[in-house]
């Protein structure tokens, strides 16, 4: 883990002024089957096997909260919009945000949470937030690391010294 953190290239966070999350797009229904981004990551989260839920559910893994009510979830971009932002997505054009804010094709980008938790998160990178599932920390350091990594975002000191301690519990 600490090999994947020293990859990030290190910066101080730029353009904090200028963001808005309406430059980058809502959910939309990529492959036109009917179900929007935030359908797709339901879907794919939906377990059928989660102690107390017989008929299925959802496991939120920032807190360890089972729930079978989807309303319940929010869809949570693992690195935050904003942090997207500040950290090189303000050099994005619209195309590559709305890809990065739909982003499919890596599982760790979108996940389901509690919309609490969700909105305790914010827009903070991990020196300001950490899941309170500590269980949870290692792989949470490991994909923030690595979407940052995949969309070539940077990671101010303080981001990386956090990474560091969360990977030390690993």
């Amino acid at each position: 883990m600490k090999a994947l953190i020293g990859l990030l290239p290190v910066a101080a966070e730029t353009d904090q002024d200028s963001y808005s999350r309406d430059l980058f797009a809502g959910w939309f229904d990529a492959d036109g089957n009917g179900c929007d981004t935030r359908c797709e990551v339901l879907a794919a989260e939906r377990h059928d096997n989660l102690p107390g839920l017989p008929d299925g559910g959802w496991l939120s893994l920032y807190e360890g909260y089972s729930t079978p009510d989807e309303s319940e979830l929010d869809i949570d971009h693992l690195v935050p919009l904003a942090e997207a932002w500040r950290s090189g997505a303000s050099r994005w054009d619209p195309a590559r945000r709305a890809a990065f804010a739909n982003d499919l094709d890596a599982p760790e980008s979108l996940i389901a949470v509690t919309a609490a938790t969700n909105r305790s998160k914010s827009d903070s990178d991990p020196s300001g937030w950490q899941p309170p599932n500590t269980a949870h920390w290692c792989t949470y350091a490991t994909d923030w690391v690595t979407v940052k990594l995949r969309w070539g975002l940077t990671a101010d000191p303080a981001e990386v010294t956090a990474l560091t301690n969360m990977a030390a519990k690993c």
